[in-house]
Formats: C-alpha cells, sequence, structure tokens
C-alpha cells in the first residue's frame, strides 16, 4: 500500500501537450515496452538539481504553450529547457532558476520564447504512482499517467526527504549528476538548510547555463542496420542533403522535411527491434527519428541510428528548423 500523499499540484492550464516524465523504464523492450522518459533529458536533470532533487525525479515536460499549476503547499521550483515567460500569480519571475511558490499560488510557463519543450521542476518531485519503475507517461503504449488536462491533480513528494543539494561549484552543465552514493553530497538536515529550513537547493546557485535551442540541428549517424537497403546515392543524400524538421514531429518521431531516399531493395521487411535514435524511413522516403515514445519494433528498414547524447538537441528544435545528417 502506498501512503496518501500530504500535497498535490493542480492543473490550472495543460498548454497544448503536458506530462509527467522522469528518466523513463529502460530494460523492457523485450517485452514491447518502450523507454519513454524527458525529451531533453539534460534540461530535465539540470532543473532538478537546482531544486535539490534526484537527477531521475519526476518533472513536468510542456510543448510549446505552456502550461499553469497550483500547489497547495508552498514548494520550491524551477521552469527550464525551452525558454519562456514565468510567472507566479501573475508576477514575472526568474526562469531557469529556483523561485518559491506559496501555497495557492499559480505558477504559470507561458509559451516557449526559444525552444519547444519547458520542464518544471519541484522540491520532492512529482510522484503519480508508478509503472515497470516510472512515472513517465508514454504516448504510444498508454503506460503511465495519461496525459494532463485542466483540473487533474499529481501528488508532490516531500522535500524533506534525504536527497542531494546542488552545490553551486557543480552547476557546470546539464550533462552532470551528483550522485547518490557520493557522502560528501547527501542531505544533512542539520548542516545545510533548504527553503523553510528543509534539504533542497543551495540560497543562491548562481546563474546557470542553460543551453540554447539550435539554430541548426547537426545529428550524427552511425549507418546501419539496414543501410545496404538504399541506393549510394541516397547514402549520400541522407549525409550531404539539408533537411527541416516536420510540424508532425512528436514525442514517438522527429519527422522531416526533404529529399527522400530511393531503396535499393523494395521487398517488404519482417518487423524487427528498433532502439531510441533509429532513423526510420517509411514508403515516402523521408527519414523518422525515433524519440522516446517510440515503438520497440518496427518494418520499414533503418538507415542508421543517431547517438543519444545528440537527442537533446532534437526535443528543442521548433518545426522548420534546419537539420544535417553527419557521418559520426
Amino acid at each position: 500500500m502506498t501512503s496518501t500523499p500530504a500535497a498535490y499540484l493542480h492543473v490550472v492550464r495543460s498548454g497544448a501537450l503536458t506530462t509527467v516524465q522522469d528518466a523513463g523504464r529502460p530494460g523492457w523492450a523485450h517485452l514491447g515496452v518502450g523507454r519513454s522518459g524527458a525529451l531533453d533529458a539534460p534540461a530535465a536533470r539540470l532543473a532538478n538539481r537546482l531544486v535539490g532533487n534526484p537527477p531521475g525525479a519526476a518533472v513536468l515536460e510542456t510543448t510549446l504553450t505552456g502550461c499553469a499549476v497550483r500547489p497547495d503547499r508552498p514548494v520550491v521550483a524551477v521552469v527550464g529547457g525551452a525558454g519562456c515567460p514565468v510567472r507566479v500569480d501573475g508576477r514575472p519571475v526568474a526562469w531557469g532558476e529556483p523561485v518559491r511558490v506559496p501555497a495557492g499560488a499559480v505558477l504559470e510557463a507561458g509559451p516557449a520564447v526559444t525552444g519547444l519543450r519547458s520542464y518544471l521542476a519541484f522540491a520532492g518531485g512529482l510522484e503519480p504512482d508508478a509503472v515497470l519503475g516510472s512515472r513517465s507517461a508514454d504516448l504510444l503504449s498508454g503506460l503511465g499517467p495519461a496525459p494532463l488536462g485542466a483540473g487533474d491533480t499529481v501528488p508532490l513528494g516531500d522535500p524533506a526527504k534525504p536527497r542531494e543539494p546542488v552545490e553551486p561549484g557543480d552547476l557546470v552543465g546539464p550533462g552532470s549528476a551528483v550522485g547518490p552514493g557520493d557522502p560528501a553530497k547527501r542531505c544533512d538536515p542539520e548542516k545545510r538548510r533548504g527553503p523553510a529550513g528543509r534539504c533542497g537547493p543551495p540560497a543562491a546557485a548562481g546563474p546557470v547555463p542553460w543551453p540554447g535551442a539550435p539554430v541548426e540541428l547537426v545529428l550524427p549517424v552511425h549507418l546501419g542496420p539496414r543501410h545496404d537497403w538504399f541506393t549510394a546515392p541516397a547514402l549520400r543524400t541522407l549525409l550531404t542533403a539539408d533537411y527541416r524538421v516536420s510540424p508532425h514531429s512528436n514525442r514517438i518521431g522527429l519527422r522531416t522535411e526533404g529529399p527522400a531516399l530511393e531503396r535499393s531493395r523494395t521487398e517488404e521487411l519482417p518487423s524487427e527491434g528498433v532502439v531510441l535514435g533509429a532513423i526510420q524511413v517509411p514508403p515516402d522516403g523521408r527519414p523518422v527519428v525515433f524519440l522516446h515514445d517510440h515503438p520497440t519494433t518496427g518494418g520499414y528498414p533503418v538507415v542508421g541510428v543517431v547517438a543519444e547524447r545528440a537527442l537533446a538537441g532534437a526535443a528543442q528544435a521548433v518545426p522548420g528548423t534546419r537539420l544535417r545528417f553527419v557521418r559520426a
């Protein structure tokens, strides 16, 4: 049995798409379950670190139009990822830095000004029921909490629980994380005091270098496993042509606009396993880069795979962004 949460986050405005995401549920692909998780994982980790959470704590991921939420207890929050206006009860507050949100106040992340996906982290994290070890919403399979709508509530975690606080000198970038096994970084309530005397972020961490949204998205490609299903000119086109990010992209895949890739083999391909970052080529010949909610199998040939570390930029690439594939 799970204990009854002491506090909730109430959704006032859900925007175009707002979901709960954490580090995802890797390791279940053999059972047909995808990873899911935050598309811009470095941004989600950094937001968590700024409020004193473990890097994999659950956050809100909101797409393009932002969202507005109201906690029923005081909470420290950060809005990061895509640049956007941030307000508490209509009053402008800092983007990308911890802010204190009083009980009953409305925290609003406005429409994205740069990038596509914003992340809202709350001290203590979000604690909807976990499915297969993750609280992430998977839009393809339907696992995890459903996309949020106005009037929904999400349980807030307890910020008084021991967790790894952030030291100002640790904030060297979004890719690093405080290790839970480092005793020097554990939260000691007698030595470190966050908001309201609880464990949490330092009082003043200083400016944090958030990555910017890509003006041009460059994705390094490892060819294969089905690159031999395409003509030599098609492979040259893939690695030299200019593509654009399609407005039909979503959490399942980054769709492209640009030259089609010609196949050298036209027979049907039996469904086979696909991975995060796989570049599948459907019948129209235009590459699709699989993102975190991708299917675990597919019947179209995969011409190459993009390394996971390069996919955070894809999460923030707005429709129309120039895209180039290059040989890894």
